[in-house]
């Protein structure tokens, strides 16, 4: 096939964003609904079977990668991050005051970024007793940590343990120290074992090791590399993301200006979901269960992603930190964007945010319907009980051309067009789910921006 043909192009990983984070798009969320919607939906009681999660943003990193598409710092002193923090730590009171917050236990807490254990111990002990004078954290099913190896000390880790840490999220991407360098990661590879021995000696309940498939300079001999390793430290769950170049990352800046700082290519998709594929083979041979299109666990009766299936299943989610994302009341909302209006709009007292989106009824349903096929299957009584549609003739055209594709399949293998109890991904399917999922968007979505 020549090169230039279309289906050649299509495989390339061009500038933009597939991953499909949520539903609606963000393109559709607007700063006017913030009053029509998010204001209502916080003074307004919840639903007390609802789990109410809550997610941290912490901003900081040694360095920025070239790949990261997040709102994230990389000069900010000692000084500036503890305003930071006093700040993230008065925005969690004032939702502690609000009626759909006060009172409710949290059943899940995820620190992200941004990378957390930049924090020092002593600003992470300051911060967590501030957050749970508000609303403890003691009966959470899952508090979740995002690390980078090389900001990790025996001392900080036992110090995020005690704070109740059960699962410790590694962010190795991969373990050669070339491409590490090439893809503007801070740690080096001899700091991923020896944080790694430090976690499981201390005895964190999960132990999670994040990897990225097609990095700058990726090749089939160090992705090979890459999972023997990871296989040979056995961690508890093992996270694999397909790489991909969002508008705002130094990578896909680069492409667009023609500069061209890197001299390196990014893996094409059918590479990176032959890689991610291969990972997952050698994992289940290795006796791992593949759990969605990014995770396989060791023991799925002991080692679950909380934060991942509650939010998969609606659940309400206080989202803190600037630009940080969450979901109340069914409103989604974001928080503003810049350091300093974040900041300011705390100081004034208010709840700082910057756009929000009341999806109906359907679109709820269709956000559920396209997060749970990340999964690999989803089962349509959950549907009609939930929601009272039937997915199979709600979706009858849309489960045909999966069919017809070859990305729907039952037990076994054999491919169906409208399986009775549930539907299922094959193994081709889940590794491309992400392009796979807007054929289940609404018209007025099927090809908007996305962000």
């Amino acid at each position: 096939m020549s090169e230039t043909s279309p289906t050649a192009l299509a495989d390339q990983t061009d500038v933009g964003s597939y991953f499909v984070a949520n539903y609606p798009p963000f393109s559709v969320w607007s700063q006017e609904a913030v009053a029509a919607a998010a204001t209502p939906a916080l003074d307004t009681a919840p639903d007390p079977a609802v789990p109410l999660g809550l997610y941290l943003h912490i901003p900081f990193c040694r360095k920025r990668c070239h790949f990261c598409y997040f709102r994230v710092y990389t000069d900010k002193n000692a000084q500036e991050v503890g305003q930071y923090l006093d700040v993230l730590a008065r925005e969690w009171e004032l939702y502690g005051s609000l009626p759909a917050i006060a009172g409710r236990p949290l059943d899940f807490v995820y620190f992200g970024g941004g990378t957390p254990s930049f924090l020092s111990t002593a600003q992470l002990q300051y911060l967590v007793k501030r957050l749970t004078a508000v609303a403890t954290w003691k009966q959470a099913e899952e508090i979740a940590f995002e690390c980078e190896p090389g900001t990790l000390t025996e001392s900080k880790l036992a110090a995020i343990r005690r704070l109740g840490v059960t699962r410790l999220s590694l962010g190795v991407e991969n373990f050669d120290d070339r491409i590490l360098d090439l893809n503007g990661r801070a740690h080096r590879s001899a700091e991923i074992g020896q944080a790694y021995q430090y976690a499981r000696n201390i005895g964190f309940p999960q132990i999670n090791i994040d990897l990225i498939a097609g990095m700058l300079g990726e090749t089939d001999a160090n992705w090979r590399r890459c999972v023997e390793k990871t296989l040979e430290l056995e961690p508890d769950s093992v996270t694999i993301y397909q790489m991909e170049l969002p508008f705002n990352t130094t990578i896909s800046k680069d492409l667009l200006k023609g500069t061209r700082l890197f001299s390196e290519p990014v893996a094409s998709w059918p590479t990176k979901r032959r890689w991610t594929g291969e990972a997952f083979e050698a994992l289940e041979r290795a006796g791992y269960h593949v759990g969605s299109a990014y995770t396989a666990v060791k023991d799925p009766t002991r080692t679950r992603f909380i934060y991942r299936d509650r939010l998969w299943q609606g659940a309400d989610m206080v989202g803190l930190g600037v630009a940080s994302f969450g979901h109340v009341n069914r409103v989604h909302m974001q928080n503003l964007d810049t350091w300093e209006t974040y900041s300011e709009a705390i100081g004034r007292g208010e709840i700082p945010l910057h756009r929000a989106y009341r999806p109906t009824h359907e679109e709820r349903m269709i956000r559920e319907l396209v997060l749970q096929l990340k999964l690999g299957s989803v089962k349509p009584a959950y549907f009609m009980d939930k929601y009272g549609v039937n997915i199979q003739e709600r979706f009858r055209d849309q489960w045909a051309s999966l069919a017809d594709e070859g990305y729907l399949a039952a037990p076994g293998g054999r491919v169906v067009s409208d399986p009775a109890s549930f539907i299922a991904l094959t193994r081709d399917g889940l590794l491309r789910v992400d392009t796979l999922l807007p054929r289940f968007f609404l018209p007025r979505h099927a090809g908007i921006r996305y962000t």
